[in-house]
């Protein structure tokens, strides 16, 4: 009997860790659109295009000449009233005091008017000053109350001021990355209508992907029970793959893909993830201890359903029907039909047949690779 030549591999025990593979899109962890918010001529631009930058950095001025001399006006309209306060005060304080001596006066002739000593036509007289004093001060009183509401009306006016005048610094509102310049200096802009640059923060970073809504529910069960952890992976990149975790879960399934939306938050310190990037993505659920795993390409597919070719000791095959599992990194793991320790055929299945002898220099201790028997 003529020996056929085949590639076998040993069938191998191992952790072997559940995943879902699918393709991502890396997202900014946020986005911001800067705008000027006062209407004027962008006087400076402070930063390069593509320049990181951080929180409160001087990004652009607007010209603040307009809006300068608005608050000076209006802090003259403040001392202005501030000084009619003091007069309708001082007034207040002196048409009291008058008051005071008319009501004494009052007092007096109604004593004297009793008594007989005073016409009352002099009595009607002096009650009538002092009745036109009170009315004097009622009057002060409310001459103040006006002044103090313009006093306030006025600080509102200078606060509101100074902070137009703050407007025309513009500062980045996070640590990120700028974009095109938009707008160029010299421009002149409208309150809240032109975009001025848009500043990404790409670091941290979101990595969303899409996966079948059929694992919805092991991936609920598994985030309950600890952080779920999510590689990606930059094609044509000979780095390291990127390690995150699941930091969202959509709230609602896509009916017309019948997918779930996920994302995964990855620190990125080494920027080699990009906003707008295709990235491959590997979202690890859980890991199946003492697996039963032989290559992929033993497995073949017949009327009976899936089957390998063992090896025996006699370098001799036997087929041996088989149920697989789910196939990771080109091994797939078999769930019923397979002992650890036994050697299957990887190649050259077309020319093999129950009984048919085999060369093989793979030894039973051999790893779960595929080796060329000569």
């Amino acid at each position: 009997m003529v020996a056929l030549p085949v590639e076998v591999a040993t069938v191998v025990q191992k952790q072997v860790p559940v995943q879902l593979r699918t393709i991502g899109t890396v997202q900014a962890y946020s986005t911001v659109t800067v705008k000027s918010r006062v209407a004027g001529q962008i006087m400076r631009v402070s930063f390069r295009e593509g320049q990181d930058v951080t929180k409160e950095e001087l990004l652009f001025m607007i010209d603040p000449r307009s809006f300068e001399a608005t608050l000076k006006q209006a802090e003259a309209n403040l001392e202005r009233d501030l000084a009619q306060v003091r007069q309708a005060e001082a007034n207040l304080e002196r048409d009291m005091a008058q008051e005071k001596n008319a009501k004494a006066d009052a007092d007096r002739y109604q004593m004297l008017l009793d008594k007989g000593v005073v016409a009352r036509q002099q009595y009607d007289k002096v009650r009538t000053d002092w009745e036109a004093l009170v009315a004097t001060v009622q009057a002060d009183r409310a001459a103040r109350a006006n002044a103090e509401a313009a006093v306030l009306a006025d600080r509102a006016a200078v606060e509101n001021a100074k902070l137009q005048l703050s407007y025309c610094s513009i500062h980045s509102p996070m640590d990120g990355r700028t974009g095109s310049l938009i707008v160029q200096e010299g421009n002149i802009v409208k309150e809240n209508d032109a975009n001025l640059v848009v500043i990404n923060q790409i670091n941290p970073i979101f990595v969303s992907f899409s996966v079948p809504e059929q694992y919805l529910g092991e991936i609920k069960k598994y985030m309950r029970a600890g952080t779920l952890k999510v590689e990606a992976i930059v094609p044509n990149n000979e780095g390291a793959p990127h390690h995150g975790f699941i930091s969202f879960v959509d709230n609602a399934v896509d009916t017309g893909t019948g997918t779930i939306r996920l994302k995964g938050t990855f620190t990125n310190t080494d920027r080699r993830l990009w906003p707008g990037q295709f990235v491959n993505v590997v979202l690890t659920l859980t890991q199946v201890p003492n697996a039963t795993v032989v290559p992929f390409q033993a497995i073949q597919t017949g009327q009976q359903g899936q089957y390998v070719f063992v090896v025996k000791t006699d370098l001799t095959v036997e087929t041996r029907s088989i149920v697989s599992g789910f196939t990771l990194d080109n091994e797939t793991v078999v769930q019923k039909g397979l002992q650890p320790g036994e050697i299957v055929v990887t190649d050259g299945q077309l020319r093999l047949y129950p009984g048919a002898k085999v060369e093989n220099n793979t030894s039973d201790s051999a790893p779960a690779t595929k080796k060329k028997a000569p």
